[in-house]
């Protein structure tokens, strides 16, 4: 039987044979390039992963996006709609991935996964237990980030974990935490191929990191064809993938483009997809030209713009000094002029919490009088001091970062403005030498003491970015995450909050809005927790007439 030609197709080839062979060729190539453009999304951002592995040392956000796309975790959340129509993961609910169910331990501190007996890595290799249990010791054994984020959810030992059998797995918990399951819906407990992965470790590097900064050995839906770091990453469909729906879009191109003008310009004319990090006026532009593109914008639930100070050296480690700061900064101008508005102003509330609301605004004001008087107590004559940031943000950062040099020099500190490139940011904060950032951070379990133990802890050797050491803030963090009633821990949260804006080792300037532009044929977008395109569960159509 001759196998039947969809009709286009079919007046495409007759079309085709009645012209020159240069013109035919030319004719079908055409035709083949846009049947490719259907299956493929173009994604341009300012810059991309800095390496292929999240576990990795300084691995950055768009690092993030790989191993959620690449890799499955045992669970994940669900999604809800919002009432705009907007699609948001449920933090509320979880749901099966790589498992395809769990049961708790009677007495609460445990709990057995089931794997899906028919999951493959990328390259045929069956999943087992053994591997998910390679995984979480590797998160652990990696150390920095990875080991911090799984001892949120007091998931902190190896020898809580166990492979019981090829697809049975149990996490035993040395005590109940709240966080403990959401921990492992979270990108870094991401479920690597140990087999391969074993074939490229040595005595000296145990968990082929090395290999995997550039390489995966994943399992999820999509997997990685190419990578040109600083250029593009290119994703090409799992079509073995077992973990969810198989999505939509067979191939993924995300392209580094420095230029914001360049990439408004790329999707203004239809040559990409799908971006993220424009300035704040150019979405407010789009947003206010109906039916050209799609805008979604979301607060980003737990999560920053501040000024951070660095508290181990002079003169931050001064009280007064980093208050006359909170005091002289134009928090309104940096509003409306570096963030276009686009955010939830965190000032103008008070430094006396009546909530445990987190975000919530801080009780410091421009009042440059005070500042000069604070600058006085503090008996600390001019400063020269530099302020760094984040050239991956630049679009805000460096207006806002200006607007603040002006500020502090009505108050005796002089600032030279360092520009950081986006895909060094990560390691340059790690080193934690910086006198002043301007940084963004958000926490990906949304809870309030999450967010502090990250922010806060004298013992977060990762995100503590200014070096802030008080033992009243640890035990306030530690006995909040296990309070026994919500009036215990709603008290130790405000207490918290108050300790936070009073001692200001970093002020709070705004909580960001997620912003997102898109063709108007892109359907499926889902805000989640970390920010990455989730390309699981976008797809394309027609474009609307």
């Amino acid at each position: 039987m001759t196998p039947s030609i969809p009709s286009a197709r079919r007046r495409t080839l007759l079309k085709a044979a009645s012209l020159s062979p240069v013109a035919a060729s030319a004719l079908l190539a055409t035709e083949a390039l846009a049947q490719d453009r259907k299956d493929t999304l173009i994604m341009a951002n300012e810059f991309g992963p800095n390496m292929l592995d999240i576990h990795g040392v300084g691995a950055n956000r768009p690092s993030y996006g790989v191993a959620w796309n690449v890799y499955d975790r045992l669970i994940t959340h669900g999604r809800k709609k919002l009432p705009d129509g907007t699609m948001m993961y449920d933090y509320g609910k979880l749901e099966p991935e790589l498992a395809e169910r769990w049961k708790m331990d009677p007495d609460g501190m445990g709990v057995t996964f089931y794997l899906r007996k028919d999951a493959k890595f990328h390259d045929g290799t069956p999943v087992t237990a053994q591997d998910v249990k390679w995984s979480f010791d590797r998160a652990l054994g990696m150390g920095g980030f990875p080991a911090f984020q799984m001892k949120a959810g007091s998931l902190e030992d190896p020898a809580q974990f166990k492979a019981v059998d090829t697809h049975t797995f149990h996490v035993k918990f040395p005590r109940k935490d709240k966080m403990s399951l959401p921990d492992m819906a979270v990108p870094v407990a991401s479920i690597y191929n140990a087999t391969l992965a074993r074939k490229y470790a040595t005595e000296k590097d145990p968990w082929a990191a090395e290999w995997l900064k550039t390489n995966t050995a994943g399992g999820g839906a999509y997997k990685v064809a190419s990578w040109k770091p600083g250029q593009e990453l290119v994703l090409e469909r799992h079509d073995e993938w077992k973990s969810g729906p198989l999505p939509k879009i067979k191939r993924i191109i995300q392209r580094d483009v420095p230029s914001a003008g360049n990439r408004r310009a790329l999707l203004q004319r239809g040559d990409i997809d799908i971006t993220y990090s424009l300035p704040p006026k150019d979405f407010a532009d789009f947003a206010g030209d109906k039916g050209k593109l799609k805008v979604v914008s979301m607060p980003v639930e737990n999560a920053l713009f501040y000024l951070g100070m660095n508290t181990s050296k002079a003169p931050f480690n001064n009280l007064k000094v980093r208050q006359a700061v909170a005091c002289v900064l134009p928090y309104d101008r940096l509003f409306e002029n570096a963030f276009y508005g686009r955010g939830v102003k965190m000032y103008g509330g008070s430094n006396e919490p009546k909530t445990p609301a987190w975000p919530q605004p801080h009780g410091w004001k421009t009042d440059v009088e005070r500042a000069r008087k604070l600058m006085a107590e503090s008996g600390v004559g001019p400063v020269e001091t530099t302020l760094s940031f984040d050239l991956g943000a630049a679009t805000v950062s460096e207006p806002a970062s200006i607007l603040i040099q002006e500020a502090l020099a009505q108050i005796g500190i002089k600032v030279t403005l360092n520009k950081v490139p986006g895909a060094n940011w990560r390691a340059a904060l790690l080193k934690k030498d910086m006198p002043m950032i301007l940084n963004r951070f958000g926490g990906w379990l949304n809870y309030p003491e999450y967010f502090f133990f990250w922010a806060y802890h004298s013992q977060n050797a990762v995100f503590n970015t200014m070096s802030y050491q008080n033992p009243a803030m640890d035990r306030l963090i530690t006995n909040a995450r296990f309070a026994e009633s919500k009036p215990l821990y709603d008290g130790m949260v405000k207490d918290m909050l108050k300790l936070a804006f009073e001692e200001v080792p970093r002020i709070p300037l705004l909580q960001p809005v997620m912003d997102v532009a898109m063709q108007p044929n892109i359907t499926g977008y889902t805000y989640w927790f970390h920010l990455e395109p989730d390309y699981r569960q976008l797809a394309k159509g027609a474009v609307p007439a």
